[in-house]
């Protein structure tokens, strides 16, 4: 009886130490912070290149400059550490300058149809002056 009551003991002592051990890996693999996040910091950056070759800054300024500022804040926050805030201001950052290139996309849109309905008008005026037609 002696002995099953030692081998009792060794297994319950075997059993805790693999239940303690489990916990510590557990807890190790909590603890440890997640990656950062370079593929959306990358988008962020190629988003803004883009959106200053479009030249947004003249139609877009605020815009631009809250990506660039998002941009600049995700990575202080990969250098704390924090990379759930990196992630977000990425993404954030990125959506700004897609936001920047869009509006300048718009405003350059609307100012050619302006220009057209101009250049038709003026059209129409000579057209009224050669022939003498009113329209």
């Amino acid at each position: 009886m002696i002995k099953s009551g030692k081998k009792l003991q060794i297994h319950t002592l075997v059993t805790r130490l693999m239940i303690g051990g489990a916990l510590v890996f557990a807890l190790a693999a909590c603890a440890s912070a997640p990656l950062p996040p370079t593929e959306e910091l990358q988008a962020a950056e190629l988003a803004i290149r883009g959106a200053e070759q479009e030249r947004v800054a003249d139609y877009a300024p605020q815009d631009l400059k809250q990506a660039h500022d998002k941009l600049s804040a995700a990575r202080v926050a990969v250098q704390d550490e924090d990379m759930v805030l990196a992630l977000q201001l990425a993404h954030e950052s990125r959506v700004s300058a897609e936001l920047a290139s869009a509006k300048t996309a718009q405003r350059k849109a609307r100012e050619v149809n302006e220009e057209m309905q101009q250049n038709i008008t003026i059209l129409q005026q000579e057209i009224q002056r050669n022939t003498g037609v009113r329209q």
